[in-house]
Formats: C-alpha cells, sequence, structure tokens
C-alpha cells in the first residue's frame, strides 16, 4: 500500500486550494481520497470553470459525502492524514465539537482521533471570538490551523505563487517535500 492522503474541499471561498493540492499530488506516490461537500461542488463552478468532475477526476478516488461506510469513516484505513482545504466554519465547528453529520466530517474526526495530521486552511475573515474558539478547541484536539494566508518574502509574481506558498506550508506539516516557494533566508534565482 502507498501512502494516501484526504483531501476535503468544503464550500468556503478558496476551492482552488484544494484543487492545487490535488493537481500538485498526482505527480507524487501519493495516493489521493477526495471528499467534496455539496457547497464546494458550487463555489468549484463559480470560482474556476471548472466542474466537479474535472476535479473529481483528479483525484486516484472520490467519495461522497454522504456515505458514512466508505473507508475514511475507519480508523483502520491508513492515511498520512488529511487536508481540508478550503474549510468553511460550518466544518470548522462540526470537526471542533465531533459532529460527524458527514463523510468529510467524520474522516476529520478519525485523523484526529487516530493521531494523524490534520491541516484546517480555515478561510473566513474578519473572525469573532466564535471562529476563534472553534479552532482553539480544533487545535487542543491535535489539528493544525492553517488559514491559508499569503506571506510576500518569498516576492510571488502570480496568483498560483500566493496559492502555492500556502500549499507548500501544508506539504511542510505533512512531511512531503515540494518546492513550491522560496523560502525565508534562501537566495532567489538568479542572485
Amino acid at each position: 500500500m502507498g501512502k494516501r492522503i484526504v483531501v476535503g474541499i468544503s464550500g468556503a471561498s478558496g476551492v482552488i486550494y484544494g484543487i492545487r493540492m490535488l493537481s500538485l499530488l498526482k505527480d507524487t506516490d501519493y495516493e489521493t481520497h477526495l471528499i467534496l461537500s455539496e457547497a464546494g461542488r458550487l463555489n468549484i463552478r463559480l470560482e474556476t470553470g471548472l466542474s466537479a468532475d474535472e476535479v473529481a477526476a483528479m483525484a486516484d478516488w472520490v467519495h461522497d459525502n454522504q456515505d458514512m461506510t466508505a473507508p475514511l469513516a475507519s480508523g483502520s484505513f491508513l492515511t498520512e492524514g488529511m487536508v481540508v482545504a478550503p474549510c468553511t466554519v460550518k466544518t470548522l465547528s462540526a470537526i471542533a465539537n465531533s459532529y460527524d453529520s458527514s463523510l468529510l466530517v467524520r474522516a476529520a474526526d478519525v485523523t484526529l482521533k487516530e493521531k494523524r495530521k490534520l491541516v484546517l486552511m480555515v478561510r473566513e475573515t474578519p473572525l469573532h471570538k466564535g471562529h476563534l474558539r472553534l479552532m482553539a478547541l480544533a487545535a487542543d484536539m491535535g489539528a493544525h490551523i492553517l488559514p491559508p494566508i499569503p506571506s510576500f518574502y518569498h516576492q510571488p509574481k502570480t496568483l498560483e505563487d500566493i496559492i502555492d506558498q500556502s500549499i507548500g506550508k501544508a506539504f511542510d506539516y505533512l512531511g512531503i517535500a515540494h518546492h513550491l516557494f522560496r523560502r525565508w533566508g534562501e537566495k532567489a534565482p538568479g542572485t
């Protein structure tokens, strides 16, 4: 069995993060398991011009978000971890409260209970105290809270550069090798 990564795409703005992650993982030895929420499917069309089927074709396996009998619903299904990119506050709330109402949330809950790595790319701003409380609760249970907030020390030139920097931070946490951005202290090419 190869290494497995679960990618959840929920309905927040920023579905491009999950889509770009899937496209980058295609060139690795990771087996990808995709879960799309219903709102995530809608946002794919609204924000990218792609169809949910085109995004699903990027994954090795696609799981129905309502199928609570899918392998991902069990801790015996081994994975390296899971990323929810983007993660809505609704999804964050369900994960933080162990409210396993969908496969996406159940897979995240399984990831936490099995002490595997869970990255939540929470996409909301501004944040009120309730949002912050949910993030702290999820972090206390072991989730890695990684809002896709751009940095500029790597001097991004394109939107893809900005997206790739956030994905690179998620890959760093998961232990996935990459060259998606210039790290702090590294010289720019040609200098």
